[in-house]
């Protein structure tokens, strides 16, 4: 066998191997399927009234107008084109997405009900013990629908971006969920008023956790977490 027989031998060998083989089978890499990403905005500081009809009362209060025109400014600098911009019926979220519209006119607002605040199942009996019954299993339910409505893979082959404005209970109830947790571990978790949590879901279904509660477009002096003490 001389050299130029040594030299094709490896060639011809590759091709009878590739022919047994049969066709390639093309396999798109995971990094090039296109991903939703969620930007999951609780809404700013409110006016708190008793027995009020969250719909039309318990407005943004000065501060909370502050937070929510911060929030706006940060996801308008984002070098990304956002798909959607919905908001909670509620008025403290629907006027932080009203405020974030107007920063993104070119993202018309929805305002959907099933992203509502309401109290899921917890851990925690002294919550549990305070309310009605059947009421925590009607938030699960209704969280389980915007569930199942907003964290499905992109459409299409480019990259969504999905502002969301809800609540805190609502937000850390997804948080859970897109981490595989059990969700009645919510409570383990606070939220300042207007920080960003952005949840990534990928081309098969699973999620990723990028930000949770993040609120460093807000002065510290501005910042607040309902229900928590800060210490200045």
């Amino acid at each position: 066998m001389n050299r130029a027989t040594l030299r094709m031998f490896p060639v011809t060998i590759f091709a009878v191997v590739v022919a047994l083989a049969g066709p390639a089978r093309a396999v798109l890499p995971t990094a090039d399927q296109p991903v939703r990403n969620i930007y999951l905005i609780r809404h700013g500081e409110y006016v708190k009234e008793n027995d009020c009809d969250e719909d039309t009362c318990c407005a943004l209060d000065a501060l909370g107008r502050q937070q929510a025109r911060l929030v706006a400014e940060r996801l308008d600098a984002m070098p990304v084109v956002f798909s959607s911009l919905q908001a909670s019926a509620m008025s403290r979220a629907r006027q932080t997405g009203e405020i974030i519209g107007r920063q993104l006119p070119e993202v018309p607002l929805q305002v959907v009900r099933d992203i509502r605040e309401c109290t899921p199942p917890t851990w925690r009996q002294d919550i549990m013990a305070e309310m009605q019954a059947g009421e925590a299993e009607a938030c699960a339910a209704q969280l389980t629908t915007a569930w199942s409505r907003l964290f499905r893979p992109a459409e299409g082959a480019a990259d969504q971006h999905d502002i969301v404005v809800c609540h805190g209970n609502v937000i850390r109830w997804f948080v859970c969920r897109a981490l595989g947790v059990e969700p009645q571990a919510w409570l383990g978790m606070s939220i300042a008023n207007c920080s960003l949590t952005i949840i990534q879901v990928k081309a098969d279904g699973s999620c990723k956790l990028v930000a949770f509660a993040d609120s460093g477009h807000i002065p510290w002096a501005m910042t607040t977490y309902p229900g928590v003490t800060v210490q200045p």
